[in-house]
């Protein structure tokens, strides 16, 4: 009788397991293809992209690229030595200044059948490259030193853009390894910002606030973060 009753458990437990991994597997077999569905339903990026580089050898930095979507506040940079290994990081761009730099290029008709260079004798300034590309269409121009004024206002941000990260590198680095520096690299900053050169100011405010607030830095440039940072949020 124990064994007959202990065969029915035994049986019991068994059907039951059976039951769950049938559901179990039921249940990831429809998921799955939700899963999927979601996957191939999620939209492309269709939004254009435009890119500056510029390379200039012998200069500091020999190599600027950047690279700003339409439709994502996320860009790209890579400001470097042309022997230097090859990345770009990330970085933001606000959503008024990619309008603006949007425009400027409709203006030039995304670089298609654009001849932008002076074709004159002058300096070697560095080559520099504007691109657009949307889908599989791309276009590019390329120009040494150019008189178009849409060209001049586009390329002024750009390359106000790579000098705004290069400073906040610039600070960055002295933060980590050389604080008594810290106050020539915020001279520095601070003689952009007077020239109007550094597109998006605020985006050092971060890096401004914490240099303020920490003991470890010299008080001069404690201060002069603390006045940058101030003057930065009255001009937003």
């Amino acid at each position: 009788m124990r064994t007959s009753w202990t065969r029915s458990i035994l049986l019991a437990c068994a059907i039951l397991l059976a039951a769950v991994a049938a559901a179990f597997v039921s249940a990831e077999a429809f998921a799955l293809p939700r899963a999927n569905e979601a996957t191939r339903s999620a939209p492309a990026s269709t939004g254009a992209k435009v890119t500056f580089r510029r390379v200039f050898k012998s200069s500091t930095p020999e190599f600027i690229e950047i690279s700003v979507r339409e439709d994502s506040d996320d860009a790209s940079y890579e400001i470097r030595q042309l022997d230097d290994d090859p990345g770009a990081a990330k970085f933001q761009v606000s959503p008024a200044l990619r309008a603006k730099m949007f425009a400027l290029a409709q203006q030039l008709n995304n670089f298609k059948g654009q001849d932008l260079d002076v074709h004159r004798k002058i300096a070697n300034l560095g080559e520099k490259t504007f691109r657009w590309e949307q889908g599989s269409e791309t276009h590019e121009v390329k120009f040494n030193y150019t008189l178009n004024s849409s060209a001049s206002q586009l390329l002024q941000i750009f390359e106000g853009l790579a000098r705004q990260q290069e400073l906040l590198m610039l600070l960055e680095r002295r933060m980590k390894y050389d604080r008594l520096g810290i106050n020539d690299a915020l001279l520095q900053f601070e003689s952009d910002l007077n020239r109007k050169l550094l597109p998006e100011p605020e985006r050092a405010l971060p890096t401004l606030d914490q240099i303020a607030g920490d003991a470890r830095f010299v008080e001069i440039g404690r201060q002069r973060a603390r006045n940058l940072a101030e003057r930065i949020r009255h001009q937003s």
